[in-house]
């Protein structure tokens, strides 16, 4: 049994404080843990953003889990400020290791029918835009930011950042981005059986999980099959073969040729190949990689390395057809996923979390068999909050009931913000780093229906 933290001990189970949150039922098995990498592989078909959800099996509910028993409840809790029906709000203080961290927290019942939760999502892999003006204009009552992001090139001189996500993306049931290799991450040091292919999400059935998902993908031409190595990424494997669609956007592509496998800061490689295809034939080629819109019904192949060798047998006119899907960890479908640090798995905190840098932190936490998630944001830097270690962000988390939690983009990305039941516009409810809100890829999102 872990020793109780100071966070711990000053914070347990609000989500039983709900009456929206069924997490209150004692004496429950718990929920079962995410398959481990490994598990049979899901297919969900390549298709453009849009189309229905991939059916699936549906997972059978849940009951909720004991609380972990090196938790203390705390009393007195402030009530919720209802947000809209099945979700609501609260703010919190808790104690941490270098001061004390002011925590904004979204409930959300995913039992109730008013409500479903997905992407936030800018229009294109490497748009952004903040959390804020993308859940007004995509008619959310509440969200948090998302992923970690290619936010800077300093170690490339002359190459563009891209803005796109590290971790994989589910929209609408389909493939939008893959992970980039575990060494072309942002974002602070992850435990050491993390993977850039975890992500949590929601499934058609209403349900929150976790999973990894792995790229599986072809490029079928006379003289065989090529492998593909990424999907509209900002970094590709050494040796491989990446496709970008027209959901990339206009952004150029170079950035996904440096850094290597283990090194994101290492050289661009200058071995590049691109081919253009167009209905299923090869339209163009180039030796460098391109930017700019990538019209509908065509898709770019760049390749580095081996994979450019590869390419460079396919001229204008060979027939070409490219098909991928996500390999998933779980047998259940994702209507959204996205990228994320997994902190918690089967109700314990993962091994090696680090202890000493407190910041402004956003996580996010199943809880209640995958009908209840937790969504929460903190204040920024400037303020009296203190922020949090990754490893008292996971206690946080346990101690609100969560079976599975993981930690997404913080820092000045750390946003949470609700549409306001007044005047029907959405406010950001944490203060943030230096006062101003950061654009970001994407996020999660509360909807009504």
């Amino acid at each position: 049994m872990r020793p109780v933290t100071r966070v711990a001990a000053a914070f347990l189970l609000v989500c039983l404080t709900t009456s929206t949150d069924p997490v209150a039922e004692p004496d429950a098995p718990p929920a079962a843990p995410a398959v481990p990498p490994g598990g049979a592989p899901v297919a969900v078909p390549s298709a453009p953003p849009g189309a229905a959800p991939v059916a699936g099996p549906q997972a059978p509910p849940v009951a909720p889990p004991a609380a972990p028993p090196d938790t203390v409840p705390v009393r007195d809790l402030p009530p919720p400020e209802p947000v809209a029906p099945g979700v609501d709000y609260r703010e919190l203080t808790v104690p941490g290791s270098q001061g004390s961290a002011h925590i904004h927290l979204l409930t959300v019942d995913l039992h109730r029918p008013e409500v479903r939760v997905g992407l936030l999502y800018p229009g294109a892999v490497t748009a952004r835009a903040t959390v804020s003006s993308m859940a007004e204009e995509q008619g959310a009552v509440a969200a948090i930011n998302g992923d970690f992001f290619d936010m800077t090139e300093e170690q490339h001189p002359g190459i563009e950042a891209t803005g796109s996500t590290s971790g994989p993306v589910v929209l609408d049931g389909r493939p939008l981005k893959g992970a980039v290799p575990d060494g072309q991450r942002f974002g602070w040091t992850p435990p050491s059986d993390d993977s850039t292919e975890d992500v949590i999400g929601v499934g058609p059935d209403g349900t929150a999980r976790t999973a990894r998902l792995t790229l599986r993908g072809r490029v079928r031409t006379p003289k065989g099959e090529l492998p593909l190595g990424g999907l509209n990424q900002y970094a590709l494997p050494v040796d491989s073969i990446g496709v970008f669609t027209p959901q990339w956007g206009a952004t150029s592509r170079a950035r996904a040729v440096c850094g290597t496998d283990d090194d994101r800061s290492a050289p661009c490689t200058g071995d590049t190949y691109e081919v253009t295809v167009r209905h299923g034939q090869v339209v163009s080629v180039s030796d460098a990689p391109g930017r700019g819109d990538i019209p509908a019904d065509t898709v770019v192949l760049l390749g580095r390395e081996a994979g450019a060798q590869a390419l460079r047998d396919l001229a204008p006119g060979t027939p070409a057809e490219v098909d991928y899907s996500f390999a998933s960890s779980t047998k259940a479908p994702f209507a959204f996923a996205l990228g994320s640090r997994l902190l918690v798995r089967d109700r314990v905190a993962l091994p090696d979390l680090d202890t000493a840098v407190a910041e402004p932190r956003t996580a996010v936490g199943i809880a209640s068999g995958g009908h209840v998630l937790h969504l929460l944001s903190m204040d920024g830097r400037e303020g009296t909050s203190s922020g949090l270690t990754v490893s008292e962000l996971a206690d946080v988390l346990r101690s609100l009931g969560c079976t599975e939690a993981a930690s997404l983009d913080g820092g000045g990305s750390a946003t949470l913000a609700t549409r306001d039941r007044t005047s029907g516009h959405v406010t950001v409810r944490n203060n943030l780093s230096r006062g101003e809100e950061r654009s970001v890829p994407n996020g999660i999102a509360v909807f009504p229906r």
